[in-house]
C-alpha cells in the first residue's frame, strides 16, 4: 500500500504501524506513481480535494498502467454522473448527503439510497408495513420491477430468502426499476392484490 500527498504533513494521520509507503508529490505525476509502485498496484483510490485531480489521477491508473479496480472522489454530482457512464467508479459525497439528509427531512418521499449511472435501476429501504407481520414476504417480488433483496431484523441484516416471514420492525432492502416505485409502495401497503 502507498499513499501519496503533496503535503508531507498528512502523513501523520496514518495509523501508528504504518506499513506503507509515503511519497510527497501529486498522484498525477507518473515518475510519483512510479516511486508508489503503481506498476504493482491492484486497486487506486483518488480522493483529493479536486474533482480534476481525482478524475486525472484515475483515468491515469484505468488507461495507462490497466488497474481495473479504480475509484474516484467527485464533489460536483453532475461530473460523477459522467465519469460513472464512462465506466469511472466514482463517489460523490455531497450527492450522498443530500439525499440522507432529505430522506430524513421528507418522510413522504422516498428516494432511492442508490442509483445506477443510467437512472434506471436503485436500492430503496421500507419499514415493513404492519400487515406484512407473520407473512411470507416472497410476494413483494414483482420480476423486471423490484425485489426484495434483504432485511435489517433487530440490526442485523440477512438476505431474503423465498420462505422469510415478516416481523414488526423490519427493514426491507428493495433493488427496483426507479419507475416502478408507486406499483412497490402499492404492494407495501395494499398487499399481494395491488
Amino acid at each position: 500500500m502507498a499513499v501519496i500527498d503533496k503535503n508531507d504533513q498528512a502523513f501523520r494521520r496514518l495509523p501508528t504501524g504504518f506499513r506503507g509507503s509515503t511519497v510527497t508529490g501529486f498522484g498525477f505525476d507518473r515518475d510519483q506513481l512510479a516511486e508508489a509502485g503503481i506498476e504493482r498496484a491492484g486497486a487506486l483510490a483518488a480522493v483529493t480535494n479536486g474533482d480534476n485531480s481525482n478524475i486525472l489521477v484515475a483515468r491515469i491508473a484505468r488507461e495507462t498502467y490497466g488497474i481495473e479496480r479504480v475509484v474516484a472522489r467527485i464533489y460536483d454530482p453532475r461530473r460523477a454522473l459522467i465519469y460513472q457512464r464512462l465506466g469511472i467508479a466514482t463517489v460523490a459525497t455531497v450527492r450522498w448527503t443530500t439525499d440522507q439528509v432529505l430522506r430524513r427531512l421528507l418522510p413522504g418521499e422516498q428516494p432511492h439510497d442508490w442509483v445506477d449511472p443510467s437512472g434506471k435501476v436503485g436500492l430503496v429501504q421500507f419499514a415493513a408495513p404492519a400487515r406484512w407481520t407473520g407473512k411470507k414476504l416472497a410476494p413483494l417480488n414483482e420480476p423486471g420491477a423490484f425485489s426484495l433483496v434483504a432485511v435489517t431484523r433487530l440490526g442485523e441484516a440477512r438476505v431474503a430468502t423465498p420462505d422469510l416471514v415478516g416481523q414488526e420492525g423490519d427493514i426491507l432492502h428493495f433493488l427496483t426499476d426507479v419507475g416502478s416505485l408507486d406499483a412497490l409502495n402499492a404492494r407495501l401497503e395494499l398487499g399481494e392484490e395491488a
